[in-house]
């Protein structure tokens, strides 16, 4: 964090700073998850560059008070572009002990506390071990802590509403906000216009939390424990023309899915179950009927998966959402469509596991369930996003592929993606690709008699696609189903050497789908090159960014396609004498390569539900260039 002093705004200072992080942390009940929300919302509407990190609670209500229960909110935002919620906090709001206790060990020494001291009191401290109080026995000595007496405050700011204590209590969020808003010159309109909205049938609330919000910045501007505010710029130079907003992960895939069906001409039908953390894909497709979306609430993850591949059958496209347990109990569904040859999307945003895990952390371990999770060889394609944006790009590049090569395709994105959020580019529409795939719409082979027949499994020559016959074309009636089929026809097969030649086929359909080739950043001609998936391309991209500034010369390359991979990446992996792959698993891709390319692999793992941080990494790949 640079700072740089400008001159003085009326009787306080201003500092101006090229980036801040900012970590909200309270009891999963105080609303650090909308406060966290707001900032970044005006943080985006202001121009900076931003990326969050949402952290919640594994359990749905864990005891007032207490570590389990605590909830928190990372914002890393900038005048410039970045990658990553950040590594360690430059501002930490504790609205109470446990929040304080969960989070002291990533404030870095010099950093600023906010806390509300209406909470340290014995009895909240002692739940989380505090014999004394933090806040006078010296161990925060190394912060600048601001000891802000949150609660009351906002009681007192709210007495004209006529509200009990426990319901003006719950406007100390507002009031943090407020605060902060203060510190670092954010906009406050659209807060307020945001509260009076969400809370419309209740205009009193409206009016509590929004006198809430302004009490906390008129604190900030008039109390003398505040005397320096903050300025970050717009990032200007860090996004091409064109018009933004800030998008989490799962509002982008949903995005993507609704583009993939109207670039198809297809309606997309959503057959999921809810889980964490996918739940929020099933609520915004269900906003859209007007765009042909069609959603179903299914009552398992086997019903649900069952609707979507129901619905391909019938010339829709077919998607399903879920997290890692729900991807075991849809492998059967999974192989039957691989078998049936349809086109199926299956979403899983990945979570910690194994069974039921960690429901609200991230991890990446999901993928050689993906690649390898059902019974016979049953290949499917895996596409993984990289940032919350990208995973607009990467649904209609699944349904690409699912469409075109009549297959289930896997979508890999993580609770990492999923919650966190970045600024996007909304795209023109004009560039985003043709998905239109035609339907069978009459035989397709003539037989020795001259006769013409409607052949199911007949395959287009480039692609290895079998036709698509929606039910009811009139000639084009035909068999399907789980059991091994006969080349061509369709019919239930049992012979040795066809089931062989559809395994093969199967198989070699997948591996002729066209990716595109493996893009490296290499501007130094280095020796080390690191190779990544999914969400850890922010993390990896941070720390190649650090070790080139230090002058260490580093490669970078990252991977969408795990399935088929990229044809040029045997020869990428020979470029280097050595290469590092970060995962968050214990090296499932590392495994897969090394299977398949023979290749040693310096693999760097972390299975603790959090990101990698970049100063971590950065660390990692100069001990890998020191191993022998």
């Amino acid at each position: 964090m640079t700072e740089t002093a400008i001159p003085p705004a009326g009787e306080k200072e201003v500092r101006r700073l090229d980036r801040v992080i900012i970590r909200f942390a309270g009891d999963s009940g105080d609303g650090m998850q909308l406060t966290g929300d707001r900032f970044t919302s005006e943080t985006a509407s202001f121009g900076n560059d931003l990326s969050t990190l949402p952290n919640f609670p594994a359990e749905i209500r864990a005891p007032a008070g207490t570590l389990p229960g605590v909830s928190s909110f990372q914002l890393h935002f900038a005048d410039h572009d970045i990658l990553t919620p950040g590594d360690a906090p430059d501002v930490l709001v504790a609205m109470n002990p446990a929040a304080l206790k969960a989070n002291i060990a990533d404030v870095p020494r010099g950093a600023e506390i906010i806390v509300n001291t209406d909470e340290f009191t014995k009895r909240p401290m002692a739940k989380v071990g505090y014999a004394t109080s933090p806040l006078e026995d010296g161990s925060l000595d190394a912060y600048r802590v601001h000891p802000v007496p949150l609660t009351t405050l906002t009681v007192e700011a709210l007495k004209e509403f006529g509200l009990s204590r426990k319901e003006a209590e719950r406007s100390k969020n507002m009031f943090a906000l407020g605060l902060l808003s203060w510190m670092y010159h954010r906009p406050t309109e659209g807060t307020e216009t945001f509260l009076r909205t969400k809370f419309a049938k209740k205009p009193e609330i409206a009016e509590a939390n929004v006198a809430a919000f302004r009490a906390g910045w008129n604190f900030g501007e008039t109390t003398e424990d505040f005397a320096v505010s903050y300025e970050v710029a717009p990032a200007t130079s860090a996004f091409p023309n064109g018009t933004y907003r800030n998008i989490s992960g799962n509002l982008a895939l949903s995005y993507g899915l609704i583009a993939a069906g109207h670039l198809a001409d297809l309606p997309v039908y959503l057959g999921s179950y809810p889980i964490t953390p996918a739940s929020d894909i099933l609520h915004e497709l269900s906003r859209h009927k007007n765009f042909g979306i069609r959603s179903f609430q299914a009552e398992d993850e086997i019903a649900g998966i069952g609707a979507a591949l129901g619905a391909a059958f019938g010339g829709a496209l077919g998607v399903t959402t879920t997290s890692g347990p729900g991807v075991a109990l849809k492998s059967e569904t999974i192989g039957l469509a691989v078998s049936l040859e349809l086109p199926l999307l299956i979403v899983d945003i990945q979570r910690g596991g194994p069974s039921t895990g960690l429901p609200t952390k991230t991890e990446q371990a999901d993928l050689l369930q993906a690649m390898y999770g059902r019974n016979g060889e049953a290949p499917v394609p895996i596409v993984a996003p990289r940032t919350p944006a990208d995973c607009f790009d990467a649904a209609i590049d699944a349904a690409r592929i699912a469409l075109t090569y009549r297959t289930p395709v896997f979508l890999l994105s993580d609770g990492y993606l999923a919650n966190g959020s970045e600024p996007w580019k909304i795209p023109d529409v004009d560039e985003l690709p043709d998905l239109r795939t035609p339907f069978a719409t009459g035989p397709n082979h003539e037989l020795a008699d001259g006769t013409e027949v409607f052949w199911p499994y007949k395959r287009d020559p480039q692609t290895l696609a079998r036709p698509w016959a929606v039910p009811g074309t009139p000639g084009l009636e035909h068999r399907i189903g789980g059991i091994e089929k006969q080349d061509g026809t369709g019919n239930i097969s049992y012979d040795p050497a066809n089931h062989e030649f559809m395994v093969r086929t199967r198989q070699a359909k997948i591996d002729g789908i066209r990716v595109p080739d493996l893009d490296v950043d290499d501007p130094d001609e280095a020796r080390i090159l690191v190779l990544g998936w999914g969400s850890t391309y922010g993390p990896i991209t941070a720390a190649v960014r650090r070790l080139r500034k230090d002058g260490f010369p580093v490669a970078q390359a990252h991977l969408r396609h795990l399935n088929p991979f990229p044809r040029n990446l045997d020869e990428v992996l020979e470029r280097y004498d050595k290469v590092v792959l970060p995962e968050m698993n214990l090296g499932q891709l590392a495994t897969l390569i090394r299977a398949k390319y023979l290749t040693n692999i310096h693999s760097v793992t972390q299975v603790n539900g959090m990101p990698f941080k970049a100063a971590q990494l950065a660390e990692a790949v100069q001990e890998a260039s020191r191993a022998q």
